[in-house]
């Protein structure tokens, strides 16, 4: 039988602790829509992703467990910096969510754009195409007596078809500042999801 998140929702927040690795408010969203409003709190991890993606970029590994890697290195950037930091790490079990997304056309990973010129070229890319979004999720436990430990970590992935894009809506697009931080260039739960013909999985 699955256990279900909901069965162990009232020990969130009281019998363990639950920090969100991200500063991101769709996250926050997720989070809530789950029935876990104001049982977690938001702390951005201390990760260098620069330099992270820079290091994965010599390997070879899939989009997939690449997402994966982002999420887990996050989690455990942030537990080993509340572990040898901070003497606020709480007596009970502390749970550290981290999650990464990114876009996957052709086997071509696309990360968060450069500038301007980046974001209009990743679009000028995936203009009438279809590609692959994974969200690596990892969960990570942290106390004061243990270390830093890996509970859990997976990839969940949706293919996308976008819509045919004349240069006057990448544009356009590009000029609500909007995908200057999301991976791919577009963010799907803001304007970006107009630009969205075809949605397969979640």
């Amino acid at each position: 039988m699955t256990t279900l998140l909901i069965g162990s929702l009232n020990r969130i927040g009281t019998d363990a602790h639950l920090i969100l690795a991200s500063q991101s408010p769709r996250r926050v969203e997720i989070l809530d829509m789950m029935g876990l409003a104001g049982k977690f709190t938001q702390m951005p991890s201390p990760l260098d992703e620069e330099a992270l993606q820079v290091e994965l970029a010599t390997q070879t590994i899939s989009p997939e467990d690449y997402a994966k890697i982002l999420a887990e290195r996050k989690a455990e950037a942030l537990g080993l910096h509340l572990k040898n930091t901070s003497d606020d790490v709480p007596e009970v079990p502390t749970f550290i969510l981290g999650s990464d997304t990114i876009v996957d056309l052709e086997g071509h990973i696309l990360n968060k754009p450069n500038d301007e010129s980046d974001a209009i070229r990743m679009l000028q890319s995936l203009s009438g195409q279809w590609h692959r979004v994974h969200t690596g999720v990892a969960l990570y436990k942290v106390s004061k007596s243990t270390e830093v430990t890996l509970v859990s970590s997976f990839t969940d992935t949706a293919n996308v078809e976008f819509a045919g894009l004349s240069q006057e809506d990448i544009e356009a697009y590009v000029d609500t500042n909007e995908p200057l931080d999301k991976a791919g260039s577009y963010g799907i739960q803001g304007i970006g999801g107009q630009l969205v013909a075809r949605m397969e999985g979640d």
